[in-house]
C-alpha cells in the first residue's frame, strides 16, 4: 500500500512515533525521521527554525516529493507552577509552531494524494492540574488541523489524532487502571499507528480536517463523586 512512498514522521525515534515508522517500514515505504535522539536518523531541535529548513532540504534533496507528513514529536510536560516563560515558548514550538512550518516547507513538495497526520491529546479537550504547556500545544495542533485541511484543499488531506492514556513499553494493566476505561485497558502505540496507516491510506480519502479521539472511550466517561464507587479525594 505505502510501497516507495516517502513518509516524515518528526519525534520518530521513541514511543509512538518509532512505531508508526515501523509500521510504515513493513509497508515497503521510505521513512524520514526527525528527533532529537542519537539514531540512524536526521537528529536535531524542532524548536529551530534553521534545522527545520535544513531537514526538509535533505527529505526533499533525496526524494524530491513527500506523500505523508506526521507531525509527532511530542512538546514539553510543564505546569503553571513551574513552566518559565521560555519553556512555554519552546513546548509552543515543538508542539505547534513546528508542525506548521513543515507543512510550509513541504508545501510544494506533498505529491498527489498525499496528506499531513498530526498527533495531538485527549488532553486538547480535558485537563490535569500541572499541564499547561503540553495541554496548549495538543490544543493548538488540533485547531490547525482544520485549518491547514481547509489551505489544503484538494491538494493534501489534513486529520490529526487525539490518544489517550497509550503506554509505549506495552504493559498490560488491570485493575483500575483497566476498567476505568470503557474499552477495558489502557492502549498502546499500535492503537495509533494502525490509525495513521489508515489516514494515509487511500480508504480514508473522504476524511479530511477531523480529530480523531483514541482513548479507549475514557472522554465520553462521566465521573461524579459517590456514583458508581467513584469518589474525590482532593
Amino acid at each position: 500500500m505505502f510501497q516507495d512512498k516517502v513518509i516524515v514522521i518528526t519525534g520518530g525515534a521513541n514511543g509512538i512515533g518509532e512505531c508508526i515508522a515501523e509500521e510504515f517500514q513493513k509497508n515497503g515505504a521510505h521513512v524520514c525521521v526527525i528527533d532529537r535522539a542519537e539514531g540512524a536518523h536526521y537528529v536535531g531541535d524542532l524548536a529551530d527554525k534553521a534545522t527545520l529548513e535544513d531537514f526538509a532540504r535533505t527529505v526533499i534533496g533525496k526524494y524530491g516529493r513527500v506523500d505523508v507528513l506526521v507531525n509527532n514529536a511530542p512538546p514539553l510536560f510543564l505546569g503553571i507552577d513551574e513552566c518559565t516563560y521560555e519553556q512555554f515558548q519552546q513546548s509552543m514550538a515543538i508542539g505547534v509552531t513546528a508542525p506548521f512550518y513543515l507543512s510550509k516547507l513541504f508545501a510544494p513538495y506533498f505529491a498527489p494524494g498525499s496528506s499531513i497526520i498530526n498527533i495531538s491529546s485527549s488532553r486538547d479537550r480535558m485537563s490535569q492540574p500541572q499541564s499547561e504547556s503540553y495541554t496548549a500545544a495538543k490544543g493548538g495542533i488540533s485547531a490547525l488541523t482544520h485549518a491547514l485541511a481547509v489551505s489544503f484543499a484538494g491538494k493534501v488531506r489534513v486529520n490529526s489524532i487525539s490518544p489517550g492514556w497509550i503506554d509505549t513499553a506495552y504493559t498490560v494493566y488491570e485493575g483500575p487502571d483497566a476498567i476505568q476505561q470503557p474499552a477495558g485497558r489502557v492502549g498502546n502505540p499500535l492503537d495509533i499507528a494502525n490509525m495513521v496507516l489508515f489516514l494515509a491510506s487511500d480508504k480514508a480519502g473522504f476524511i479530511t480536517g477531523e480529530n480523531i479521539c483514541i482513548d479507549g472511550g475514557q472522554t465520553r466517561l462521566m465521573i461524579y463523586h459517590g456514583d458508581n464507587g467513584w469518589t474525590l479525594n482532593p
